[in-house]
């Protein structure tokens, strides 16, 4: 196995909200669009080495190295996170490059706790080399593997991965092209809505993830599309999340917006419930 290298923004020891049962979490840096609700914006893109946050570093854990790179010590950092505060880029400094062997050692003193990993990001599918290295060394230690996505990778290019994956976690964060191009950036959802069919053909859809964003993005007809897309897949075991938005994180424009009201969640699951969902979160 090759020593496929991917930026590890955090590792979470032990987590009890990204999937069944305790697992450990790895969030990668990178994604590849831009969700104006996004809640850990900093993940979205890597470092430009500008050097803005180098002086604002109350701890002197950031620096220059000799070829104007900005370089982070994690024993000198307090976690004030002043320095993704102030980034223009949306980046963090704080990230290591690490192989999925490094990541596993990592967790190795978890393992007796935990039934499993999951990775999410930013945009974890962009490195699906490093993914799938890693989630065979996970299935050789006995654990179950997730993925959390915004689906925006077809994920049927990449059967490699998806062989030594237990299921995905899907983002569908709107239904309408129009609306997903404004509330993302990106120009189309398509292979959101192809990795939706294929995940749930091939018994992978672990969970689907909705954050309700009242006036920004189009719940019910996410709702709608996702039911009608998986037809007769749409069974008891299917888990739909709907996420009501909160700004905490939140750069621009939304950073204001107030919370979702608890009336329009109870209002979509509501609507979830009519389209054939049985199991229904709300958050």
């Amino acid at each position: 196995m090759s020593s496929t290298t991917a930026p590890v923004n955090k590792v979470i020891p032990l987590s009890t909200v990204d999937g069944p049962g305790a697992r450990s979490a790895v969030f990668l840096q990178g994604c590849n669009i831009a969700c104006a609700y996004c809640h850990n914006p900093e993940t979205q893109r890597l470092c430009v080495n500008c050097g803005v946050c180098v002086p604002l570093c109350p701890a002197g854990a950031l620096s220059f190295d000799e070829d104007k790179k900005v370089q982070w010590d994690p024993a000198k950092c307090v976690n004030c996170d002043r320095c993704i505060g102030a980034c223009p880029h949306y980046a963090s400094p704080k990230i290591r490059w690490m192989t999925a062997a490094g990541v596993m050692d990592t967790l190795a003193p978890n393992l007796p706790f935990i039934r499993g990993i999951t990775v999410s990001g930013g945009e974890c599918t962009l490195y699906p080399d490093f993914l799938r290295e890693l989630f065979t060394l996970a299935k050789d230690a006995g654990l179950t593997t997730l993925i959390d996505s915004n689906g925006m990778v077809p994920l049927a290019s990449l059967p490699g991965l998806m062989a030594v994956t237990d299921g995905v976690m899907l983002d569908v964060k709107a239904w309408d092209p129009a609306v997903y191009k404004a509330l993302t950036g990106a120009a189309s959802n398509a292979a959101v809505k192809e990795n939706l069919g294929t995940l749930a053909e091939n018994g992978k859809l672990e969970e689907l993830r909705v954050v309700v964003v009242p006036g920004c993005m189009d719940a019910e007809a996410v709702i709608a599309g996702i039911a009608q897309t998986l037809g007769p897949k749409l069974t008891a075991r299917t888990r739909l999340k709907l996420i009501a938005f909160r700004p905490n994180g939140v750069r621009g424009e939304l950073a204001q917006a107030p919370p979702a009201p608890v009336a329009e969640l109870e209002r979509q699951a509501a609507l979830a419930g009519s389209a054939g969902f049985e199991n229904v979160i709300r958050l």
